[in-house]
């Protein structure tokens, strides 16, 4: 059996085992044990299991499980509800204006952790009941909570870079400085839009009635459930950009910042950094495990020559270079309605990245310029906004089940992806400016 039989039966395999419910970190790493023994024997099953330590090995990823930590600490503390409380006072009289606390609540939450899933829960169980109890329209409201949510993938220090740059063996620091604009560009287009359309249609976010006068004074006294959170993304990332420290140390000392924020405040308990442990340990678990099986998928493959094998086959539909590109980032969006962007890291990666490290902006002819060295970088930027698509995409946008879990009754799943379109529009008119104009994600590489 050839390389090509070999890939076809791997991919009706990976799709038939996720369409029965077999975790994609089981069904992967079954595949690539099969693979490895039936091509090397037992000999395969060694070479894997190199292939798995190294990877977990690896410093970096160290970083992973300490911002965890900080994203469980924030959640179960009060730090983030008082911070939306504070940026609600700056806001309470603008139009949409708690749908645009929630963006920027999320910007500042992604600048903090770089995980989704708990950032979403938190903006359902906080910002969702005082949307719906003002009026404001429904989809308007989830798909507000969901899209900025989702800005943890994006916003330095993001995971999914960190887990990128591992994989690729590309600059993990340099990844940082790349998506600092694209990311604060998305969080940007969402409040655009809040606004633009909450006052071409006012019913979409009637003003509160009745309120209290909020004076210059109140909102100076608010600042200080800004404060805190605010110095922590400058410690955080600060240390990181300013070359004082590296990912992983940055990730400790937001985890003792939180700590000492929340020390601060007289909520330090026992119980809470228990609980934040403990899902903290569960999520790094899913991780990793998934991590493990891919990495044997991937592995085995590799060492059939299946990447090589792709890698012919793309270039054989003698496309243009932007061609490939664009066809790549339909593979990522169909993939990622189906499959945890951990897998398609490890699985797709070594496959797309040798084609693309070949290409220049030139070749591809597109409007700005990019040095050869940051193309690795720039398709990371392009990765991860695919990947924003991919929280949001039916039928397994974990965005939406996320806030599903959190949400009232009467609002069903189908209810919280109707209300994603909007969003995912804005996300793909970034994805195409982020491909015409790939110079945008070397602003602080040079």
């Amino acid at each position: 059996m050839g390389v090509a039989e070999i890939s076809l039966l791997l991919l009706v395999g990976i799709v038939v085992a996720l369409a029965l419910g077999i975790p994609l970190g089981l069904a992967s790493g079954f595949l690539g044990a099969c693979i490895a023994y039936w091509k090397f024997g037992e000999r395969g099953f060694f070479i894997l299991g190199q292939r798995m330590y190294d990877i977990t090995i690896e410093h970096a990823l160290l970083a992973v499980p300490l911002f965890i930590f900080m994203a469980m600490l924030l959640e179960r503390s009060n730090i983030a509800k008082d911070m939306y409380s504070s940026l609600n006072i700056w806001l309470s009289k603008t139009r949409g204006g708690i749908a645009i606390v929630t963006s920027i609540m999320a910007i500042i939450m992604a600048a903090m952790s770089g995980i989704i899933g708990g950032e979403v829960v938190l903006l359902g169980l906080i910002a969702l009941p005082q949307m719906l109890r003002l009026g404001y329209n429904q989809n308007l409201a989830v798909g507000t909570i969901c899209a900025s949510g989702s800005l943890g993938t994006m916003i330095p220090p993001s995971i999914v870079l960190i887990i990128y740059g591992v994989v690729t063996e590309t600059s993990i620091h340099a990844l940082f400085k790349a998506a600092i604009v694209p990311g604060l560009m998305l969080g940007g287009a969402y409040i655009v839009y809040i606004i633009i359309r909450t006052n071409l249609n006012p019913s979409l976010a009637p003003l509160p009635e009745h309120e209290e006068e909020v004076t210059f004074g109140d909102k100076i006294r608010a600042l200080k459930g800004i404060l805190p959170p605010v110095l922590l993304v400058f410690a955080i990332l600060g240390s990181i950009y300013g070359g004082i420290t590296g990912i992983t140390e940055a990730a400790a000392i937001g985890c003792l910042g939180t700590l000492l924020i929340i020390k601060l405040r007289g909520e330090f308990a026992l119980d809470l950094i228990l609980e934040a442990l403990q899902r903290t340990m569960r999520s790094t678990g899913t991780i990793i495990w998934v991590t493990f099986g891919a990495t044997a998928l991937a592995g085995a493959y590799s060492l059939i020559g299946g990447p090589a094998f792709v890698a012919n086959s793309i270039v054989g539909f003698d496309l243009p270079p932007m061609g490939i590109i664009l066809m790549m980032m339909v593979v990522f969006l169909f993939l990622g309605a189906v499959m945890d962007w951990i897998g398609i890291v490890l699985l797709v990666m070594p496959v797309f990245l040798p084609i693309v490290a070949k290409f220049s902006a030139t070749d591809m002819g597109l409007l700005g310029t990019l040095e050869p060295k940051h193309m690795a970088v720039w398709f990371g930027i392009l990765f991860c906004v695919n990947m924003q698509v991919s929280f949001l995409s039916p039928p397994f946008g974990p965005a939406a089940f996320y806030l599903k879990s959190v949400a009232p009754p009467h609002i069903k799943l189908t209810d919280i992806f109707k209300g994603f379109l909007p969003f995912i529009c804005i996300q793909l008119c970034v994805l195409a400016v982020m491909l015409m104009f790939p110079e945008i994600t070397s602003v602080f590489l040079n």
